[in-house]
């Protein structure tokens, strides 16, 4: 079960860490930490999960326990195998493991059985109420629910009417089974709960076998509890059902494990709303669930985002009993120190103008050592193959320069990166007054980067050879959402706030040729542009590179003027 993130988990202190602790201290549960992850397959894991699954996976490594996968499976209408593969990809793309895996669909036959029991003991009754006469009956905050006409039914009525149930004798909707426990209870969720509906649903692994179905409350606890679970953890909107959890449990004598709730991971500018991120698969609004600009696990696993970074970011955020928003700049931040380690570095042109280099023999092409990663010694080193024309990027070249503009303009001289000093004579322009290519000279001794006379230059730019370099699609990703969206279970039109500069594609950016074979996956700083992955569409004819993020990182700046 454990990986290569325990080190993260085990990160400072947080209440769930310290209730664990005082447990093992008292002997509690003989000393076992046992937690779950326990997602619906109903769609693609988010970054929201990766803090549960960091937490629990995390918790249970660092205390030499156990953490098990179990899929909420209760819903057959919503939930596909794609959806489960998807999960158990993603759990191990993060660097867990898990001890053992379930479905709550395991347990139906022991759930069924449970649910007679409780039926027996006065505890449970068919109820004939339609799902809008149930919420009608359930009263308001300062007034009481009114009782089912229905809850006085004798035990042998309500056994054969969920015998009948289970046999599919009623349709879709027209029975439910429901706790009986205190319509006039604070707590809406203790107001006689529906334990099981009817839905004539065919199942992605049990088929056709049940035409009733438990409820996520009534199956919750007692997964936990034949699973042995010791530490039930689950995020905060689960608080207020933590009663009907301990009941349900109690009520039936089984092994109780402990509730605990801990906030959710909600990013600024990332929509978490599983609804949501399907009606934009749904509409085409993103190419899928994979989609680089989907804050899914795969989605980010796509765009070049590194399972470290995102195990650093949960531990860093750590775990509170209060709600609140994180901005992306602080995950930004540790994706650029982790992508600093690991991405190779290499030259790309994203909006090329043409430089000739007039003094340079036309027929030369020479290779410039340049550094594969400066922070990793081991990454080596690569040449990369310079001639008389190349391209920099549009922004490096400035006609009327701006005060304190140092890189190319008429007059200045620049280094490039491992190569020359070049200096701007003349600036060549169509009929239009549009600029074409610049007429540079080089300096001969500066090969390398280095002027032997000790003269300064205060701007180096990056180029890439016009007769080596290779045609990219550059895919520019930015967030998704122009805005953050509030209320996720808000019906407006969050379509409205998707960002149209998502995705952006330059027409023609260019990169060294080292690039052109890399496989899907591998990581690149383009250097002084961005960190970017290969696409799984790439291939050697046309490669295709994301943008995972850029250089800038302001959250480095802000955390640094906050320092004392």
């Amino acid at each position: 079960m454990s990986s290569e993130g325990s080190p993260e988990a085990a990160r400072p202190s947080n209440f769930i860490r310290d209730i664990i602790i005082a447990d093992i201290a008292a002997g509690k549960n003989d000393g076992r930490v046992h937690t779950r992850f326990p997602p619906e397959p109903n769609g693609y894991l988010h970054i929201g999960h990766a803090k549960s699954i960091c937490l629990n996976f995390g918790l249970a490594s660092e205390f030499n326990g156990k953490c098990n996968l179990r899929f909420d499976d209760t819903n057959p209408s919503k939930e596909e195998t794609e959806f489960v593969n998807s999960i158990m990809e993603d759990v191990r793309w993060l660097g867990f493991e898990w001890d053992a895996l379930f479905y709550a669909s395991d347990y139906f036959d022991q759930l069924y059985a449970w649910a007679v029991q409780l039926i027996k003991s006065g505890n449970a009754y068919v109820c004939d109420l339609t799902s809008d006469q149930v919420r009608a009956t359930r009263g308001t905050t300062t007034e009481p629910g009114t009782a089912s006409p229905y809850r006085d039914r004798t035990i042998e009525e309500n056994l054969d009417l969920f015998g009948r149930m289970r046999a599919g004798e009623f349709p879709d909707g027209t029975r439910t089974l429901r706790t009986k426990i205190d319509m006039t209870s604070p707590n809406f969720n203790m107001r006689d709960p529906v334990m099981y509906r009817i839905l004539h649903a065919h199942h992605h692994r049990t088929g056709d076998k049940w035409c009733i179905y438990p409820m996520y409350d009534y199956t919750h606890g007692e997964s936990d509890s034949i699973e042995g679970i010791t530490h039930s953890i689950c995020t905060l909107e689960f608080e207020d059902h933590r009663p009907l959890y301990d009941w349900y449990v109690e009520n039936l004598g089984i092994h109780h494990p402990q509730q605990i709730e801990f906030d959710r991971l909600n990013v600024s500018n990332t929509l978490l709303s599983k609804r949501k991120l399907l009606l934009l698969v749904q509409k085409g609004l993103v190419s899928g669930w994979d989609d680089p600009r989907m804050p899914t696990l795969s989605g980010l696993r796509r765009r070049g985002y590194t399972p470290e970074a995102l195990r650093t970011f949960c531990a860093n955020v750590g775990v509170s009993k209060t709600n609140g928003v994180i901005e992306l700049g602080l995950l930004e931040h540790f994706l650029r120190e982790d992508l600093n380690k690991r991405a190779l570095r290499a030259m790309a042109i994203l909006d090329p103008l043409k430089i000739v280099i007039t003094n340079y023999p036309a027929d030369l092409t020479e290779p410039m050592e340049a550094v594969n990663n400066p922070a990793d010694e081991s990454a080596g080193t690569r040449t990369v193959p310079f001639s008389q024309v190349i391209y920099i990027e549009n922004d490096d070249f400035r006609e009327v320069p701006p005060k304190k503009y140092y890189r190319l303009s008429p007059g200045t001289e620049v280094r490039l990166r491992y190569a020359y000093f070049i200096t701007c004579q003349a600036v060549i322009k169509n009929e239009a007054g549009e600029i074409v290519e610049i007429h540079c000279t080089y300096d001969p001794a500066s090969r390398g980067g280095n002027s032997p006379d000790g003269r300064k230059v205060k701007s180096t730019i990056h180029w890439v050879s016009a007769a080596h370099g290779v045609q990219i699609e550059a895919r520019l990703y930015d967030q998704l959402l122009l805005e953050t969206t509030g209320d996720e279970t808000a019906d407006s039109d969050f379509t409205s706030q998707l960002n149209p500069q998502s995705l952006v594609i330059p027409p023609n950016a260019i990169a060294e040729p080292s690039v052109a074979t890399a496989a899907p996956g591998t990581k690149y700083q383009f250097e002084r542009v961005g960190y970017f992955t290969v696409d799984p569409d790439s291939t050697p004819e046309k490669p295709v590179f994301n943008r995972t993020v850029q250089l800038r990182d302001t959250w480095a700046k802000i955390d640094k003027a906050q320092q004392p």
